[in-house]
């Protein structure tokens, strides 16, 4: 079996002025996945549940990332997380705030056979 990459969608988020990185990732997520019906594991004899399912998420501050929050958005699939260092802070005028900015690449992947691409 070979893991073979069939979809990669990108999306953005914002928490406008809570600067809350968790906030703006999921809402990145969101972005991705909404517009999304993927039904091609059917098509390789597979359901929604063989897809590997793998998000990068681009923040100012990784570590301020609710991962376990962002992976309960994938609803189907085996899915990882990883948050880098990435995305926008932007100041707000007078201090009142930052706009923070969320990047997210979900890559969705199948394991199959080298016969069957």
């Amino acid at each position: 079996m070979a893991k073979t990459r069939m979809v990669m969608e990108l999306g953005m988020g914002v928490s406008l002025v809570s600067q809350d990185y968790t906030k703006a990732a999921c809402r990145a997520v969101q972005d991705a996945l909404y517009r999304n019906s993927l039904s091609f594991p059917f098509v390789f004899g597979g359901t929604p549940a063989d897809m590997i399912v793998e998000l990068e998420v681009a923040v100012q501050q990784p570590d301020q990332v609710d991962i376990e929050q962002v992976q309960k958005l994938i609803p189907h699939g085996k899915s990882s997380v990883s948050v880098v260092h990435g995305g926008l802070d932007i100041p707000q005028p007078n201090q009142a705030g930052t706009t923070t900015v969320a990047n997210v690449a979900v890559v969705v992947y199948l394991d199959l056979e080298p016969g069957d691409r």
